[in-house]
């Protein structure tokens, strides 16, 4: 979740433009700063290859393909330039495509810092991939790239990308996708299940089941051998929140970035495929405080999303005190989230479903309306790679992976209830 932004602004290599530059043809011309629209999807054995906030620099491998993203509103052509300088050598050949289009293009050290590549044609509205890579240098670097100018037909309706360098950081993360449930007063619990298909679990996922007002649960895909179930409460804004017990094997740290508080994770080999569920809970302590705590579980005999059975399955991850607090379950959400923005042009998709609400008086409720929104990259227009909705009896989220049909932030989805209310003993939990 974003609510600290990441304040960095460099001064660029070369002047970008994030709208209307010069009127060409039918279009506009307008560059696309590689800052926070490209991505190395293709490294070099060495990796050498960066992209800052000013652009690609160390760009020393014919191995190396970079990507770079941006959005127009109709079918047409594009007139493609490069903006940067070559560094380095005295001369480079770099190799230009959108999907099997491709141009080569000259730089020299004579070269003016817009170097015409060509025209492209767009068959259709929506995202549009430009790979380049080096073919040949006669020095170390192929050379530093900024920026993108774009024009032509393909462009007259509009374009769409990140244009706010103080916020690239989150734009290449792209953006996270949440779905809000309104639940009863006193709500002592909540459940609910989460199925990651397979292929979309890249890393730097988090999918989140169970978020309330100050914290969250869920699980993520921390690296290509290392998977976590994440427990988080925020500090409350008088006192440090503490622990007041933990499950077996679960790592305990403070966490801090994106507010402060106490982090909680068990290393779990989560499968995508397979369905999981979740519980949290809420429970005042008589002297003002708050203990939230969480379980996690497979789904118990058999695997898929229709399966019952007992609480034997049930990791217990921690519970935390919440400082100054008396309160039950409020702000019941989910979200989806890319967290390494190395990997924010791969895409991600979970279902969200069951979800229950447990009251003080042992009543369970089938929540079955969820709000969905995302977040300021979306909203501002960053990306527009984001979409959630129904789908059966679940919801789902989908970011990233530069798709072009997103959904309208604030609508209000319903499912059908499925009547399946959770086989959990609350009284025997571990």
């Amino acid at each position: 979740m974003r609510y600290l932004a990441a304040c960095r602004l460099f001064g660029l290599l070369f002047v970008l433009s994030s709208g209307v530059a010069l009127a060409q043809g039918t279009g506009t011309t307008s560059t696309v700063p590689l800052g926070g629209n490209a991505y190395i999807t293709h490294a070099s054995p060495a990796n050498d290859e960066t992209i800052t906030d000013t652009g690609l620099h160390n760009w020393d491998s014919s191995q190396a393909v970079i990507s770079v993203y941006f959005d127009v509103q109709q079918a047409g052509e594009l007139q493609l330039s490069l903006v940067g300088a070559l560094n380095g050598a005295s001369h480079s050949l770099v190799r230009v495509s959108i999907d099997r289009q491709v141009r080569f293009v000259h730089l020299g050290l004579g070269s003016p810092s817009v170097i015409p590549v060509g025209n492209f044609f767009i068959h259709k509205p929506g995202y549009v991939k430009v790979d380049l890579q080096g073919v040949s240098t006669d020095g170390a670097y192929y050379g530093d790239i900024s920026g993108l100018q774009i024009a032509g037909s393909a462009t007259a309706a509009g374009t769409v990308f990140a244009n706010d360098p103080a916020n690239f950081y989150w734009s290449l993360r792209g953006p996270s996708v949440h779905l809000g449930y309104s639940v009863p007063a006193n709500t002592e619990y909540f459940y609910s299940e989460v199925t990651v298909p397979k292929g979309q679990d890249p890393i730097g996922s988090y999918y989140m089941a169970d978020g309330f007002s100050v914290g969250y649960f869920g699980m993520q895909v921390n690296s290509a051998t290392e998977r976590r179930i994440l427990f988080s409460v925020w500090d409350a804004p008088t006192h440090k929140t503490t622990l007041v017990r933990q499950g077996p094997n679960v790592v305990i740290n403070n966490f801090g970035g994106e507010g402060t508080g106490g982090q909680s994770y068990l290393d779990y080999p989560w499968v995508a495929g397979e369905t999981y569920r979740f519980l949290v809970k809420a429970q005042p302590d008589g002297n003002g405080n708050t203990d939230f705590s969480a379980w996690f579980g497979p789904m118990p005999h058999g695997h898929g999303r229709h399966s019952h059975g007992n609480d034997s399955s049930w990791y217990f991850i921690a519970s935390w005190k919440y400082a100054d607090t008396a309160t039950y379950l409020k702000g019941m959400y989910s979200f989806l989230e890319c967290f390494d923005s190395s990997d924010g042009y791969i895409g991600r998709s979970a279902l969200y479903g069951n979800q229950w609400a447990v009251g003080t008086d042992g009543t369970w409720s089938e929540i079955t309306s969820a709000y969905f929104d995302v977040d300021p990259t979306g909203l501002n227009k960053q990306r527009l790679d984001f979409a959630g909705g129904k789908f059966g009896h679940q919801f789902f989220l989908r970011n990233d992976g530069f798709f072009s049909h997103s959904t309208t932030s604030g609508t209000t989805f319903t499912r059908p209830a499925s009547g399946r209310k959770p086989n959990v003993d609350l009284n025997n939990l571990p």
